[in-house]
């Protein structure tokens, strides 16, 4: 009784404990990179360590895909259009178009959307292309971060590990 919830307990912290790693790595080689706004890498870290191992690439491909569409969009309409909340609902609609146009999985085109936020909310207009390249570069590192640690740390799938847990 007492080695089966010892097990248990060694699986469930391995998800917290890849998080965490790839958190702290992420933020780390950000800084190290001498990133303004290192926390945001740990934050791309999160989202690409989150999903099941099969699905890290997928994740990572549409994370990178969408962040460089979404600080595009948002430093063209930043520095050509300005940012009024009218200029900004209608970019966060022309993003959504955009993404569906481009057959782009909803995910990207959340993750374009955020990009698009920060970049044409945050700090004033004559910036946002810095803004939208440190925030690729960024979200760039935690993807990277997150690939090598998949790649060197596999967690079993979710179906695997309740299959597992059954068994015991």
């Amino acid at each position: 009784m007492k080695a089966q919830r010892l097990a248990s307990l060694k699986k469930a912290l391995v998800h917290p404990a890849r998080m965490a790693l790839a958190a702290a790595v992420a933020f780390l080689a950000a800084k190290r990179l001498g990133l303004l706004e290192a926390y945001w890498a740990p934050v791309a870290a999160l989202i690409v360590v989150q999903s099941d191992s099969n699905a890290l690439l997928a994740t990572s491909w549409l994370l990178l895909v969408g962040t460089a569409l979404g600080a595009s969009v948002g430093a063209l309409l930043a520095t050509y259009v300005g940012h009024s909340v009218v200029i900004f609902a209608l970019g966060m609609l022309g993003m959504g178009l955009l993404a569906a146009a481009l057959r782009l999985d909803r995910r990207a085109n959340h993750f374009a959307s955020v990009a698009l936020i920060i970049v044409m909310l945050v700090g004033p207009a004559d910036s946002a292309w810095h803004r939208g390249l440190h925030r690729f570069i960024e979200f760039s590192v935690g993807i990277v971060v997150a690939l090598l640690l998949g790649a060197l740390w596999r967690e079993p799938p979710a179906s695997q590990a309740g299959i597992q847990n059954q068994k015991h």
